[in-house]
């Protein structure tokens, strides 16, 4: 699943390509994505402008022009790849790309076509993203339901503190938990803990102090270097540039299962669940 760092690169690469772009036209191909009426979602888009792009936790938020707004999540398998002629920008889930590889494909399940010609593909593997219009009203209303976010002003010591002690929930389980912290998924929450030295399925309320303040530092440190690193997931298919994703380099925990610790060189990294959702730790030097 994209996580913050990789949908940041995704709004950060669109704002510079779609911004101030005037939507000439949008195919719905599975209507079941998409949260309003169908033909309100489209009448509502066809005509407009793209005025910003924002984004909360692993939500981004399209600005259009007449103060309504676009919400987009990626979910699991969510994709935005966005052409102009033959540059291809691409965001979100990864999978092989082929030399015969097209736009749009089986998995391009809502396009957008701008004015220029230029388009914006919506693609879902599995299908759990979704795309809905808002109003001002009800996006304040979404975005109030989730918790604080790592790298903003909300997320201080002593609010992350607040939430710990209240919870008995495993560490790695609460990490994850939008409506308590926002933006952290199986990737990033398994890197935390690893970071601080902490057994992901820590009750949260067992934490000493100087855990949480370790625990909090990482939050900000691992998002704010995948950020830099464009994310774990990202890939940028054909840019001129040639960037994609290169935090992955940096995995310290996760996918590493039976591998020797990088940092202890004692221990072995192990795989395990936790309330049904994969984890990674050092048996050795996370306790």
């Amino acid at each position: 699943m994209p996580e913050l760092p990789e949908v940041e690169t995704i709004r950060r690469d669109l704002v510079s390509r779609i911004v101030n772009k005037k939507i000439a036209s949008v195919e719905v191909k599975k209507p079941k994505l998409v949260k309003n009426k169908l033909k309100d979602f489209i009448n509502a888009l066809k005509g407009n402008k793209i005025r910003d792009i924002k984004r909360r936790a692993k939500l981004l938020v399209f600005v259009l022009s007449d103060n309504k707004y676009l919400l987009i999540h990626l979910k699991m398998t969510g994709q935005l790849i966005f052409c102009q002629g033959k540059a291809i920008t691409g965001g979100g889930h990864p999978f092989a790309v082929s030399k015969d590889w097209q736009l749009p494909n089986k998995y391009s399940h809502v396009i957008f076509t701008f004015s220029n010609n230029s388009q914006l593909f919506f693609n879902d593997l599995r299908q759990f993203g979704y795309l809905k219009i808002v109003e001002e009203k009800e996006l304040l209303k979404i975005l109030n339901d989730y918790g604080i976010e790592p790298l903003t002003a909300d997320f201080t010591l002593k609010n992350f503190k607040n939430i710990l002690s209240k919870s008995r929930t495993a560490i790695k389980t609460l990490l994850m938990d939008q409506k308590q912290i926002a933006g952290l998924g199986n990737i990033y929450a398994s890197e935390v803990c690893f970071s601080a030295k902490v057994k992901p399925d820590r009750p949260a309320n067992t934490l000493k102090e100087k855990e949480i303040k370790d625990l909090y530092r990482a939050c900000n440190l691992i998002l704010k270097k995948a950020i830099a690193k464009r994310g774990t997931t990202v890939n940028n298919y054909v840019d001129a540039s040639n960037r994609q994703g290169s935090f992955a380099k940096l995995l310290q925990v996760y996918g590493r299962a039976g591998r020797k610790c990088r940092r202890c060189k004692k221990g072995t990294i192990v795989k395990t669940r936790i309330n049904n959702r994969s984890a990674y730790y050092c048996n050795y030097c996370q306790y």
